[in-house]
Parts: C-alpha cells; sequence; structure tokens
C-alpha cells in the first residue's frame, strides 16, 4: 500500500507541475482546456495501452495532477463576471465535450 501511495504522490506532484507550466505557458482560460482535453485524451489512451500496475502513477498520479475541474469552474466564472456570459457558457460548454 505504501508503494502506491508514493506512485500517486510522485506522479500527482508531476502533474501538477506540468499542469502550472502549461497553463502559464499558454494562459487561462485556453492552458486549462488543453491540460483537461489532454489529460482526458491520454487517461483513456494510457488506461488500454499501459498495464495496470502503473495506474497509480500515471493514470490517478500524473494525469490526476495534471488535469483540474477547480481551475476550469475558476476560468469560467471570471469569463462571467468579467461581462462575458456568452465566452463562459462557450468555455465550459466546449471543455465538457472535448473531454
Amino acid at each position: 500500500m505504501i508503494w502506491i501511495l508514493l506512485q500517486v504522490a510522485i506522479g500527482g506532484a508531476l502533474g501538477s507541475v506540468l499542469r502550472f507550466l502549461t497553463v502559464s505557458a499558454v494562459g487561462a482560460p485556453m492552458g486549462t482546456v488543453l491540460v483537461n482535453v489532454a489529460g482526458s485524451l491520454l487517461m483513456g489512451a494510457l488506461f488500454i495501452l499501459l498495464s495496470a500496475r502503473f495506474n497509480p502513477l500515471m493514470l490517478t498520479g500524473v494525469l490526476g495532477g495534471f488535469t483540474t475541474f477547480s481551475a476550469f469552474s475558476l476560468d469560467a466564472l471570471k469569463l462571467y463576471e468579467a461581462g462575458q456570459p456568452a465566452q463562459a457558457l462557450l468555455y465550459a460548454a466546449g471543455t465538457v465535450l472535448l473531454s
């Protein structure tokens, strides 16, 4: 059990750093869309391609840390509060449909 927890922790740290770098490079909210869509696609592909023993590290850890629902929600709220309700709706719908 300790080995699984270490895999999740190390993977989560790596995924969070990758998300931070991606969103910093691309900017919000598009960086958040990018990490969520890419993470969803990778999670589906890696679930099929990888042995189950890598799931704690790669799926729960790296991709769990890489993708984010809270930033997605915050970005949509910021767009709405900035007087851009149509963009907020498009952003939210697009993210859900693409993920």
